[in-house]
């Protein structure tokens, strides 16, 4: 409809009589009894309940600007209200996409894809051909994309709007005002569903069985805030539009998937693993791993089709605001996909988010809760008849079936989503209940050592000797645990997810961790329990905590941790009598130096050989700005510069220094990091690191105080198995996820929403990326 006349003089009956006919669809539409002011003062952020009111204050002020559809009085749209700070950061693209920001739990929307694709080819054409040469038409749409990314305030955007239409030839159709601009490019986005959640993450407001209800059936918790400004129902309605207490954002990822292969370079590149990956039996990527082609064999229906989708899932918490004093934590769900070549399957591009879950508190345990959406998805994903899909490589429809081939988390993350309990006695997720462990008194913790029994069966170190108190070790290692067996552990467990009255946990055994937390939602998955492994151990984080353990026994990294503490567990466990500390007068006590103890001399000389270290740029932070030379220390390791330090740098400042065994040691397990971190590994030497590193935790053994081997340190021994089985380790590793999640927090504009505010800039970056 033609609404020129909104704009035109308000003394001309044009005008008139669109005012009379504004006032009769607004009548109709009335919200609550009430009608917004869409004058150019209130710009419908008041309300009145005469029309007469409104009659008058649009001939005094006239209508607010680019007004065109009435989203406040009737027409479909995101009604925007004062006291509804959440809206503000509702994508504007929600209203043609079916996400209306509704109070009322997740909408079903049955949008198709592959028709918004098919319509858009068409659309870009009649944009470019208004340009008279393809430079013209790229500088436009990067443009706009600046805007999308949020380096272009509103106001700023539009006035470049209204200066480009100017600069281009006559006749263009380039939009002159952002409203214009964001209703061209609201085709491009992708269904949104915004549900509510319990304030004690025990529920989800989904379902026939949860959809309507006004409070959580476990806690009681109310659904929405409570006003205290709220008059309650007027005839028997709500005067105000009332807010959830909490909400979660879902991204469904079966219309991202059509949206992938609509493009002909993506959905060629998703077949890249079968047609176009070298196969001369090197490690080069996970379809090299075990696992894939025990997936391939085990689901020959599913392996027969190379399109078929194998995701990667990853989840942590991230400080939306990046300041330290702020405690907020927010959690993003993101997903990889490894049919792409390794170049590209961990690039921003191609990494999915279908969750955002709201702060200020982690969900912890209580995250199945969340994930239900996504388990949903793929379960019909899963499928035998699959997802219709439309390949524009091949030009034909094919049904599309994916599965969750592995997750990648953090230490705490990985226990959260697994269900086994990462700490305690048997914290291991791979020896389970084999982990040997002891707790230390003094340090107050529990530590994994006994690394003997890794070694081959024949090793001489296995047997009686002066060390290890003269005894032998003839154990075998622990066996592999299948998902079968797995699944029969955790079956018969029963848990109400909650933080509040009502829910229901595992309890305790003895006063220790018990090992199995849950059953994980995942294990629904009817191939799960196939899986070799299905939580990787991540090398990012394990690095980072090696690295600064190892630095802080050497006394070169924060506060000493070859403690008193440390010495009394060494007498109390009766090992190693030349390092017991010695009482002296006044209730003090002589530590003796250890062999891995740095002198002052020794210390100079590793500092001075970090200061003249230099690298090309962009391989590492500036050494100088890790290091201080006053107090010889190095100072804010983050994980990048703790994996040069391990891979690279450590072996070389070290040498000289310190006795062969202990400098040895430590090189060898540097370079142990240094060959699982490569990016093609020859199978045929898997073996051959899996005895040095097994060797490096037995010589640690001999060399630091138990209080050295924290469940990190015990990992390594497990490195090995999963890169034969998941393929290299650099593929599945927190590094990716977490430049990801950088890459979000940017995007948080309004600080009282940022998971809004998140949720609005991924789905305009997503349409960037598919024009």
């Amino acid at each position: 409809m033609d609404r020129q006349w909104m704009y035109a003089d308000r003394r001309s009956k044009e005008f008139i009589d669109g005012v009379h006919y504004f006032l009769r669809v607004a009548e109709a539409n009335r919200q609550r009894g009430f009608i917004c002011f869409p004058c150019n003062k209130r710009k419908n952020q008041k309300e009145y309940s005469a029309s007469r009111t409104i009659h008058f204050h649009l001939f005094e002020s006239g209508f607010m600007p680019s007004y065109n559809c009435w989203t406040s009085h009737g027409e479909q749209g995101v009604e925007m209200e004062e006291d509804e700070v959440e809206d503000d950061n509702i994508p504007d693209f929600a209203q043609y996409v079916g996400f209306e920001g509704n109070q009322t739990g997740e909408e079903e929307i049955a949008a198709d894809g592959n028709d918004v694709a098919d319509d858009l080819g068409q659309m870009l054409q009649d944009a470019r051909e208004d340009c008279e040469s393809e430079k013209e038409a790229h500088k436009l749409d990067k443009m706009l994309e600046d805007h999308r990314t949020s380096l272009y305030p509103v106001v700023a955007f539009g006035d470049l709007l209204k200066l480009v239409k100017n600069i281009l030839p006559g006749g263009n159709k380039l939009p002159e005002t952002t409203y214009e601009a964001k209703k061209i490019v609201c085709p491009l986005g992708l269904e949104v569903h915004k549900i509510h959640e319990c304030p004690n993450d025990c529920i989800l407001n989904r379902g026939e069985e949860y959809e309507n209800l006004e409070a959580c059936p476990v806690c009681k918790a109310l659904r929405y805030k409570i006003r205290r400004d709220d008059p309650g129902e007027v005839d028997g309605q709500l005067t105000k539009k009332r807010i959830p207490a909490k909400v979660m954002w879902y991204f469904p990822i079966i219309p991202r998937l059509r949206r992938l292969f609509r493009n002909k370079g993506n959905a060629r590149m998703l077949r890249w693993h079968a047609e176009e990956r070298q196969q001369d039996g090197m490690l080069r990527h996970p379809a090299d791993g075990s696992q894939w082609r025990n997936i391939d064999r085990k689901f020959k229906e599913f392996g027969k089709d190379a399109r078929n989708i194998r995701f990667g899932l990853s989840t942590d918490g991230m400080n939306p605001f990046g300041e330290m004093s702020s405690g907020h934590s927010t959690w993003p769900v993101t997903m990889c996909i490894y049919n792409l070549p390794p170049w590209l399957c961990m690039k921003r591009k191609y990494i999915m988010m279908p969750i955002i879950i709201q702060g200020p508190k982690q969900p912890g345990n209580d995250i199945d809760v969340y994930l239900r959406p996504l388990v949903e998805d793929l379960k019909q994903l899963w499928k035998k008849e699959g997802v219709p899909v439309w390949d524009e490589d091949k030009q034909e429809e094919f049904n599309l079936r994916a599965l969750l081939f592995v997750t990648i988390n953090d230490w705490p993350a990985l226990s959260n989503l697994s269900g086994q309990s990462n700490k305690g006695y048997k914290a291991c997720t791979h020896c389970m209940d084999e982990t040997e462990s002891t707790y230390l008194k003094h340090c107050r913790k529990v530590v994994y050592m006994g690394h003997r029994r890794f070694l081959a069966a024949n090793h001489p170190v296995r047997k009686k000797g002066k060390h290890f108190e003269h005894k032998a070790d003839y154990r075998t290692k622990p066996k592999h645990r299948s998902g079968k067996t797995v699944f029969a552990m955790v079956k018969d467990l029963k848990v109400v997810f909650g933080k509040g009255p009502g829910s229901q946990h595992i309890e305790s055994e003895d006063g220790h961790a018990v090992m199995w937390k849950k059953n994980s939602i995942f294990r629904e998955l009817p191939y799960w329990e196939f899986l070799d492994v299905r939580h990787a151990i991540d090398v990012m984080h394990l690095t980072k905590n090696l690295c600064i353990n190892l630095l802080g026994f050497l006394g070169v990294y924060g506060k000493l941790k070859d403690t008193l503490e440390a010495r009394n567990d060494l007498k109390h466990m009766e090992q190693r009598g030349d390092l017991h500390p010695e009482p002296k007068e006044k209730g003090s006590h002589y530590l003796s130096l250890a062999s891995y103890t740095l002198s002052k001399a020794e210390k100079e000389s590793m500092f001075e050989c970090l200061e003249s270290i230099k690298v090309p740029s962009g391989y590492s932070t500036n050494i100088k700005r890790i290091i201080s030379t006053k107090e010889k220390k190095f100072t804010n390791l983050k994980s990048h510069d703790c994996h040069v330090l391990m891979t690279q740098l450590l072996p070389v400042v070290i040498r000289g220094i310190l006795p062969d065994n202990v400098r040895a040691t430590i090189t060898k397990i540097c370079a142990f990091m240094n060959a699982i971190s490569q990016k093609v590994i020859d199978p045929d030497r898997l073996e051959a690191l899996q005895n040095e590193v097994v060797q490096c935790l037995v010589s640690f053994e001999l060399i630091f105080p138990p209080s050295f081997f924290n469940i990190m340190t015990h990992l390594l021994c497990h490195l090995v198995k999963e890169i034969r089985i998941l393929g290299p380790m650099y593929l599945h590793n927190m590094f990716p996820f977490e430049r990801y999640m950088g890459v979000l927090k940017k995007y948080v504009r309004n600080r009282a929403r940022p998971e809004a505010s998140i949720a609005k800039g991924m789905e305009q970056r997503r349409s960037s990326n598919f024009a």
